[in-house]
């Protein structure tokens, strides 16, 4: 029963994480009426909580390994009260930004359930179950629609103060339901680091998850004040559109690692990055409440497939290292809501709109779906990859000029000679002189015919050892009809019955004058 509680109960404690994370946020309308906020200094005081809510991901992250969730969570909340309390006796700018700091916190447990709720599921149901986990980012927009409405009745101190109870009451509830008998993993951060560090596919996803998850906190955090300010909405109402913005992203998340469970996650990323670049344009372009409103929506619903489908790439690609590369990737996500504001709020101060700092992440997320569509091609190759190095039949391949252009290791295994000895020279290298020339001529008019040849050829290995060998010769072509290329494949059928080579038939054909000299 406590392993089945684990994905519902890690993902209320996000919720609550999440709602504690965008208290200020969520009231500073509320918050300036008592504090005096200069203008130019609103976007760092939002994007403060995020520092801390990013950085701290990683070491979160590793600690679940080592001391398990229920001990992360249960410290995590405990050390909230502290900041939480704190912002409720602010009176002034500086109060906000050291409580807010910590309040990242609140956003860096995060990466503690999906570092621990892989332990409990097979590797074909993580893309749903990150996605269900990172649902709790519901929490930002049940803060951001409540607060406000409870802050007009009991004032936005007494509000922030509400928060106390919460945290009080799941720091208990995880004492009794987490997971005391967790697996643990306790191998050093610095190595975890180091062994994933250089590959290139770990920096591509903190890259897409910086752009998802960093615009879906990004807009979290800027849109009830730029509503406000700028199309003069009131602040329950810019509550609501806000909290609306949230809850399409946070129930498209599971969709996204669902979908991302059944179809191939890079094909459907390029959609999502098609959607941003296009919504981008659209919000650069400083349109009306109700185009701005579409924009908004369709950032909200890329970033929710994103953020789904890049959690189950992760351990598509990083099997072995899945918890050090969750906390890297959602480390950078987190960074990436800190930075958009800022960006956005020195664009204004300078050229008085937003278009610059919308033109820019639409031309990040054009880059970001050209770099998806050359991993999925390369991935692609990485198979053909596979299949030739993998097979346990020698294959060879030549130019036109009969020059050797690749072998795999099978034509090692057989023949005795290396890569690097038979590349660029003539595959007559193995040949053992028992075919005749006039063969080669009969046989060379029938691959110019038909574009294949099958038969059997005594050919010569390094060490002078005669073998018979099955070959099978096939021209490729190009999108023209031209040869470019010829392929063959070859096995040691020097011991095997005739009956037993061709499944019961036989060939009297033997040779072939441009792959076996």
């Amino acid at each position: 029963m406590i392993k089945k509680a684990q994905l519902p109960l890690q993902t209320m404690n996000l919720v609550l994480g999440f709602m504690v994370w965008v208290i200020i946020s969520a009231l500073l309308p509320f918050i300036r009426e008592d504090i005096s906020i200069p203008a130019d200094r609103l976007a760092i005081l939002t994007a403060i909580p995020v520092v801390l809510g990013s950085v701290l991901r990683l070491p979160l992250g590793y600690y679940a390994n080592v001391l398990g969730a229920r001990i992360v969570f249960i410290a995590s909340f405990i050390l909230l009260l502290f900041p939480v309390y704190f912002i409720s006796t602010a009176t002034s700018f500086t109060h906000l930004v050291i409580g807010g700091l910590f309040l990242g916190i609140g956003g860096a447990v995060f990466s503690v359930g999906v570092t621990s709720l892989p332990k409990y599921y097979s590797k074909e149901k993580l893309g749903l179950v990150n996605g269900i986990y990172g649902m709790g980012n519901v929490g930002t927009a049940i803060t951001t629609f409540a607060a406000p409405v409870i802050a007009t009745q009991i004032g936005w101190e007494r509000t922030v103060q509400l928060y106390l109870i919460l945290l009080l009451a799941f720091a208990v509830l995880n004492v009794f339901l987490g997971d005391r008998k967790e697996t643990k993993v306790k191998t050093p951060l610095m190595e975890q680091i180091k062994g994933v560090y250089k590959n290139d596919k770990l920096w591509y996803f903190s890259l897409f998850y910086f752009i998802t998850f960093g615009s879906f906190v990004a807009f979290t955090v800027y849109l009830p004040n730029f509503l406000v300010t700028n199309f003069e909405l009131a602040k329950v109402d810019a509550g609501m559109r806000t909290a609306g913005f949230i809850v399409v992203a946070t129930f498209l998340r599971p969709v996204g690692g669902w979908l991302a469970d059944r179809f191939k996650p890079l094909f459907l990323l390029m959609g999502v990055f098609v959607g941003l670049t296009i919504a981008a344009i659209i919000l650069a372009f400083s349109p009306s409440i109700g185009l701005y409103t579409v924009g908004c929506l369709t950032i909200a619903v890329g970033a929710g497939l994103g953020n789904g489908i890049i959690f189950k790439l992760v351990p598509l690609y990083f099997n072995k290292q899945a918890g050090i590369v969750n906390g890297i990737v959602s480390m950078m996500g987190g960074l990436g809501g800190f930075f958009p504001p800022l960006m956005l709020s020195f664009i204004h101060s300078v050229t008085g709109q937003y278009s610059i700092g919308f033109m820019a992440l639409s031309q990040v997320a054009l880059a970001s779906l050209v770099i998806v569509v050359w991993m999925f091609y390369q991935d692609k190759l990485a198979v053909s990859s596979e299949v030739f190095n993998s097979t346990g039949q020698g294959i060879l391949v030549t130019d036109l000029s009969g020059k050797i252009h690749a072998v795999n290791p099978a034509f090692t295994k057989l023949t005795g000679y290396t890569e690097e000895e038979v590349i660029g020279k003539n595959p007559s290298i193995l040949k053992s002189g028992r075919q005749s020339g006039d063969f080669y001529s009969t046989m060379w008019a029938e691959i110019k015919e038909r574009g294949s040849w099958q038969g059997e050829i005594w050919n010569r290995r390094k060490n002078g050892e005669e073998y018979l060998e099955l070959l099978i010769i096939n021209a490729v072509k190009d999108d023209a009809g031209d040869v470019i290329q010829y392929v063959g494949t070859f096995s040691d059928i020097t011991n095997k019955p005739t009956n037993d080579r061709y499944g019961g038939g036989s060939s009297k054909l033997k040779s072939s004058p441009q792959l076996q000299g």
